[in-house]
């Protein structure tokens, strides 16, 4: 039995902890270029690392370098192909309506990030693109995951601007 002060383990975010902190690793290059501090990774389906992502839109001048565009792109053409079914993005932040477009056309699986974004988020906290049962895919959504490393990492980011 655990003693009182401890937390009970949550199953449904811990097998996902190991990989947000990749993610955060991730994000902490992107806060060294003078970009936002997001990371992302994106898992196969055996939940092996397949390809990263950070912000690199103030490194490279393209407005669409987010770390979960990017992860995705490495991730296609590390498989070979635009369907990335069974793979999962795990990414620092929720993703914005862009990001959020790109995980239901690539087919991933999971989507599980840290952070809410109630400026921009896409993944239920401002939109909710990625479950619109309008649309042709639906990932399942694990959020909140190490959000408060997540969430702190972008704090001192900005609180230092």
């Amino acid at each position: 039995m655990l003693p009182p002060h401890t937390p009970a383990p949550d199953p449904v975010r811990e097998p996902w902890r190991a990989s947000m902190r990749r993610a955060l690793d991730e994000a902490a290059r992107a806060a060294g270029s003078g970009d936002v501090p997001v990371g992302a990774v994106v898992l196969d389906p055996a939940g092996q690392l397949i390809a990263t992502g950070h912000n690199e839109r103030e490194a490279t001048g393209d407005p669409t370098a987010h770390a979960e565009v990017l992860a995705l792109r490495r991730a296609a053409g590390r498989l070979g192909a635009w369907r990335l079914t069974g793979c999962t993005l795990v990414v620092t932040l929720e993703p914005c309506t862009m990001c959020a477009g790109a995980v239901v056309q690539s087919r991933v699986d999971r989507l599980v990030f840290g952070a809410l974004d109630e400026k921009a988020g896409a993944a239920g906290s401002l939109w909710d693109v990625v479950r619109d049962r309008r649309l042709n895919h639906r990932p399942e959504v694990i959020h909140g995951v190490l959000a408060e490393e997540c969430a702190g990492l972008l704090t001192a980011f900005f609180r230092d601007r």
